[in-house]
């Protein structure tokens, strides 16, 4: 493993890289689209980025793994690259655009390209409004939606240059269904399937291609930070009966990538065959 330093713009903050050389053991390689592709993944120390990260680079493609939780993030790119993917780690704070602007950067200069920026981080603080969680309401606006936008604005510069690219977001089901408790993050959802829409009809010269995910109940840690005990519980029980693994969101982001350059899946939803 080599570590590479990047200062930022701000003298008080310095963004790590890890880079994971290959070992002797090699993968097969996968979808024929996919193999050879650079991918860039936030949100990939857990949960669906962290699966997509695994499967992607079991098909064949480099991943560029970004997140706030450096050693966990270091592991799973060095358990990629031992079973002979190709994997960098960088930690990244999707609501600092300049951590973004750099994450994209990294991940060039290292795979010599960028195909796909999937944007997955995500935080629910779920609650009924009358809780007037003012501070969660900020935290899931910049992560859930000004984290997309930040992504976007790296990555489609870069895009438009090289004529092509793919923006990958996860959504949810919770904007597709509104209920009780989840009114700002289903807004923040929404916003991003919007943001997405647009984007798709301002981006018809066959450069761009977008997709939105919409998960229903995965088993991830979305919900363990939620700071009603009851609301938490509630949705973890739910989770733990019903909830698919987030390898089964990872195939559907997988699917929408493994497409001719022409074909363009745009929304997909995958949720328990039991959620209502």
């Amino acid at each position: 493993m080599e570590t590479s330093r990047h200062p930022s713009q701000s003298a008080k903050r310095t963004v790590v890289c890890y880079r994971f050389f290959r070992t002797t053991v090699h993968f097969t390689g996968g979808g024929s689209v996919i193999k050879g592709k650079t991918v860039a993944i936030t949100g990939a120390s857990s949960g669906i980025g962290e699966a997509t990260a695994r499967l992607l680079a079991h098909q064949g493609a480099a991943v560029a793994l970004g997140a706030r939780r450096t050693e966990r993030l270091a592991t799973i790119a060095e358990e990629i690259t031992q079973a002979g993917g190709r994997a960098l780690a960088c930690e990244v704070d999707v609501t600092r655009g300049e951590d973004m602007q750099r994450f994209v950067r990294r991940a060039v200069e290292e795979f010599g390209a960028l195909d796909v920026l999937i944007s997955n981080a995500g935080i629910s603080r779920i609650g009924p409004m009358s809780d007037l969680d003012v501070e969660g309401w900020d935290a899931m606006i910049d992560v859930n939606l000004r984290g997309v936008l930040n992504g976007i604005a790296a990555a489609l510069p870069l895009f438009r240059t090289q004529g092509h690219g793919h923006v990958v977001t996860t959504v949810s089901t919770s904007g597709l269904k509104i209920v009780p408790t989840q009114a700002v993050y289903a807004g923040t959802k929404n916003a991003v399937r919007t943001t997405l829409e647009a984007l798709r009809q301002e981006s018809t010269d066959g450069t761009l291609r977008t997709t939105t995910i919409s998960p229903g109940f995965v088993q991830t840690e979305l919900v363990d930070n939620v700071a009603d005990d009851a609301t938490r519980e509630e949705a973890q029980r739910r989770m733990a009966e019903m909830g698919i693994p987030a390898e089964a969101v990872a195939r559907a982001i997988a699917f929408a990538i493994d497409t001719p350059e022409d074909v363009e899946i745009g929304d997909l939803t995958i949720r328990p065959t039991r959620q209502n």
